[in-house]
């Protein structure tokens, strides 16, 4: 049985600080087995988003010449830049959520184990995709560079303004990887929702574009503002909107500990389940 400091805001951090070290093992590996096998290996981490900014670039820039709608953008070729931006963001929350669902279920042998702490594997999840991210960046800075010409101070803001999608990805993550367990059908449910949210962040397209009566689904969106941000202090070098960013981490941190103690108070019919 658990008692009420389990659920309490501080037991999250006693968790990953005394399990660190298996976070991190399990981190390595959930990195490497997703290569196990392949010709190339890890190296496929960096092909990938190298590959998307080439077609992005080619296609976007070079076939389509388009602009993006707003007055700091010079050249066709900043709009592969802006969209891959954009991308960067929304994967980390979509790679996390996804992958949730299938954390307890893939993971079965661990359930049986009493000692083994299961609220670290969306932990993982999270860790493993933030290193994925971290590679996308680094592509994303050199072809900043190369189209550009120069980065703004303002980068150093970019990992204030993913915290909201790092935490309510993490709150979602533990949610739903406690109900895939109960309904199996949650996986295939997400993944459609995920799409259309994708579609509904300001991602492949400006606010400034979005009628009047729609912006109100902007404003609800818990990407959409993030993704805004991330461009602001990346491309733009613009400050972030604090208000927005202010709202989004209580908003994010309230989703995590409530993920938290939904993973908390299920997790004891894992068993019977599985």
């Amino acid at each position: 049985m658990l008692n009420s400091k389990d659920y309490s805001p501080i037991s999250i951090l006693h968790t990953i600080r005394k399990n660190r070290q298996l976070i991190i093992q399990l981190t390595k590996r959930d990195i490497t087995d997703r290569y196990k096998g392949s010709f190339l290996g890890m190296f496929w981490a960096l092909l990938n988003p190298i590959i998307m900014l080439v077609i992005y670039t080619y296609f976007f820039g070079l076939v389509l010449k388009s602009r993006w709608d707003t007055s700091t953008s010079a050249n066709t070729t900043e709009f592969a830049i802006v969209l891959f931006c954009g991308i960067i963001a929304f994967s980390l929350f979509s790679e996390i959520v996804t992958r949730a669902p299938g954390l307890i279920l893939g993971n079965s042998s661990y359930v049986k184990k009493v000692i083994f702490p299961l609220e670290i594997l969306p932990i993982v999840s999270l860790l493993s995709a933030l290193t994925h991210m971290l590679i996308s960046c680094i592509i994303l800075l050199l072809g900043i560079i190369f189209f550009i010409g120069n980065i703004s101070w303002t980068i150093i803001f970019f990992p204030l303004v993913i915290l909201p999608i790092i935490l309510s990805s993490l709150g979602f993550s533990w949610f739903f990887a406690s109900l895939g367990v109960f309904v199996r059908d949650i996986g295939q449910v997400l993944s459609l929702a995920i799409q259309g949210l994708m579609f509904l962040s300001p991602i492949f397209y400006p606010v400034s574009i979005i009628p009047d009566q729609f912006k109100w689904i902007y404003m609800i969106n818990p990407i959409g503002y993030v993704v805004e941000d991330v461009r602001n202090v990346l491309i733009w070098g613009n400050l972030p909107n604090w208000n927005w960013l202010f709202i989004g981490i209580v908003i994010s941190s309230l989703i995590t500990y409530l993920g938290y103690i939904w993973f908390q108070k299920t997790r004891g019919g894992f068993s019977d389940v599985l």
